[in-house]
Parts: C-alpha cells; sequence; structure tokens
C-alpha cells in the first residue's frame, strides 16, 4: 500500500453505523443534476461545506457515490496528488494545506485529500479546520457504511476506489490478519475478507 494509507489514525473504530439502505446509483446520478430534486449537487456541496453534520445518511451517500459522475475529480495518479502527498512525506504541512485547499476545491468529497489535509492540521494544531474537515469525513464514511451490512455479496459494503476500500477496512478493524479473496462481478470487484468465522464482503465500483 502506498505511504499515505498510514494516515488512517484519525479514522475512529468507535464511529456509529447508521441505517442501512440500498444505493440506487441512477437515482444518484439523475437526482444531481436535477435542480429541483433535493439532493441536487450544489444543495447538497452547501450543506457539506457549511455545516457536515446536518448531512443524513441518504444525502451522504449521495454525495459519496455521486463523486463517480463528476467530472472534476481527481485520482491518487493525478500529478497535483502526488505532489499533495509529497509534501506531506516531507513535513511540509503548511504547503501542504495550500496545495490540499486548492485540490479540495476541485474534488470536496475526496476522502484521500481529507485524510491528508486532516494530518496537516493535526500536525500544525489548527483544532477548527481540523474538526470542520472530520465531521466531512465521517459523514461521508456514514454513507459508505450505511450502504450495506457486508455479511453477503448482495450486502457489501460499496466503496469507490481501493484507497476508500482500505479507509473502511481501518473503520471495521480489519487488519493484515484477514485473508482476502476477489471475484470479479457486473461494474465492480468484490473483495472477501475473512478470518475464522468472520466474512465482510466489500464491493469496490467500477463505473467508467
Amino acid at each position: 500500500m502506498k505511504y499515505y494509507f498510514s494516515l488512517l489514525f484519525v479514522v475512529f473504530s468507535v464511529f456509529g453505523f447508521s441505517q442501512k439502505s440500498k444505493v440506487d446509483l441512477k437515482a444518484i446520478e439523475k437526482s444531481l443534476s436535477r435542480s429541483d430534486s433535493p439532493y441536487n449537487y450544489d444543495k447538497l456541496i452547501f450543506k457539506y461545506k457549511g455545516y457536515p453534520k446536518s448531512l443524513d445518511s441518504i444525502e451522504s451517500q449521495y454525495l459519496y457515490y455521486g463523486r463517480n459522475f463528476r467530472k472534476d475529480k481527481i485520482s491518487t495518479s493525478d500529478e497535483g496528488f502526488k505532489n499533495l502527498a509529497e509534501a506531506f512525506k516531507q513535513g511540509n504541512f503548511t504547503d501542504c494545506i495550500k496545495q490540499g485547499k486548492a485540490l479540495y476545491d476541485k474534488d470536496p468529497t475526496n476522502l484521500d485529500i481529507l485524510l491528508i489535509l486532516l494530518r496537516a492540521y493535526d500536525s500544525l494544531k489548527d483544532g477548527n479546520n481540523f474538526l470542520h474537515h472530520l465531521n466531512q469525513f465521517r459523514s461521508l464514511t456514514d454513507g459508505i457504511k450505511s450502504s450495506g451490512d457486508g455479511l453477503s455479496e448482495k450486502t457489501a459494503y460499496l466503496v469507490n476506489s481501493v484507497g476508500d476500500e482500505y479507509i473502511l477496512l481501518n473503520i471495521l478493524n480489519i487488519g493484515q490478519d484477514y485473508n482476502r479473496n476477489s471475484m470479479a462481478v457486473k461494474d465492480g470487484m468484490i473483495d472477501v475478507w475473512g478470518k475464522g468465522d468472520r466474512q465482510v464482503y466489500i464491493k469496490i465500483l467500477y463505473l467508467d
């Protein structure tokens, strides 16, 4: 795994688990672009940026999974993100925040960017910005946790990327002592993480 996965210290296993609700990706795609929808992207992002605690689990799902249908999202392979990760690795936290804020403005629901910003703000003892982004992070991960129960292929947790899968694994306290088996399915890949009698199903979405 890339070194930035070590940032997962900010994800606490004590997070509560929300009521489960089936994710309807087609409905999410349509609603985000409709101005008359309560789940319109601009309406949701306004709440997310201003007062993330006010988002319910459905709104969080629309924001998190709606990112799949945005054209301005940033991936970990983009040069801008690589530069951000390098600034963090070198301990240049002021520059890290400057770069991170610029990327956040373009892709505000990117969990990888939020994690790096959280670590940088924590290192500079900036509690206000740290708590604000932590609440955003919690809202998005609540959306993931409410997507399923992980007990079967049909009720697998849904994540947008492999990086987000590792974030969820940290929340679920699934570590290196678990074995992983993978299987390709329509529009994604399902990883089954097992240890003893416990199995957890996580589906990584491939929608492109």
